[in-house]
């Protein structure tokens, strides 16, 4: 209703109401376009986040369990973590050219640094105990991994997959400015050369669709899943 308010005070094309964005939405929609540019915007997003999950929880659980491993990989850690976004996509656009392994490569380097840090410190508060139990019990390093490392460590990885996300998301978005021919990032690049306002809304609010539902159909249901177990202990507390 604000925005509506607004957009009739100002009447300006910088603010289009409420029901031309709807408009526009649609259209697009009907055209095709808008799933055209979601489907791309996310596939980028699905692979990229696989990847950095992966790599940055390898890289993690090493680093967390090993202090020599975490006294030689450290300093890189902390370059990686503080060197910028926009850096790496120009790098790897400039390295390997304007293709999808770049673009894609460009958003597994700046998220890995973030999920190793989180799963490290997972990592390094690993309950000894469990440990010793698994010794005892000669449990194979499968075995390890998912009955003990696991379960202790899915907080830290609900947190570097939740941060994860929303870090990704931002960063494809860029990729696709800069050097991609499709995807929601493109739409947005495209819609600001001739001020489309009304476009660049539609496409960022169906895109905040996305990431809401993903939040709410996947995330939290995890996030309430793996917390179930410390339920009857707060009750009888």
């Amino acid at each position: 209703m604000l925005w509506a308010l607004t957009a009739w005070l100002l009447q300006s094309p910088l603010l289009p109401t409420p029901v031309s964005v709807l408009d526009t939405l649609v259209r697009e929609s009907a055209s095709g376009e808008l799933w055209h540019h979601l489907g791309a915007t996310l596939a980028r997003v699905v692979v990229a986040f696989v990847l950095a999950m992966a790599i940055g929880t390898a890289i993690g659980i090493v680093m967390g369990r090993s202090q020599t491993t975490n006294a030689l990989f450290d300093p890189l850690l902390v370059l990686l973590l503080n060197l910028p976004a926009l850096v790496t996509i120009i790098l790897m656009y400039v390295w390997f050219g304007l293709v999808e392994v770049a673009a894609v490569m460009a958003v597994v380097i700046n998220k890995v640094p973030n999920v190793a840090v989180t799963v490290r410190e997972g990592a390094r508060s690993l309950d000894y105990r469990l440990e010793e139990m698994a010794t005892v019990y000669e449990f194979t390093r499968w075995q390890r991994l998912r009955e003990v490392w696991v379960p202790q460590l899915f907080p830290y990885l609900m947190a570097a997959t939740r941060g994860g996300l929303a870090l990704i998301w931002k960063i494809v978005l860029v990729v696709e400015l800069l050097g991609r021919s499709s995807g929601v990032g493109f739409q947005l690049h495209m819609a600001f050369q001739v001020f489309d306002v009304a476009a660049i809304l539609a496409y960022s609010l169906a895109f905040i669709a996305v990431v809401q539902l993903i939040e709410l159909a996947i995330l939290q249901p995890l996030e309430r899943r793996s917390s179930r177990w410390r339920q009857p202990e707060a009750a009888h507390a």
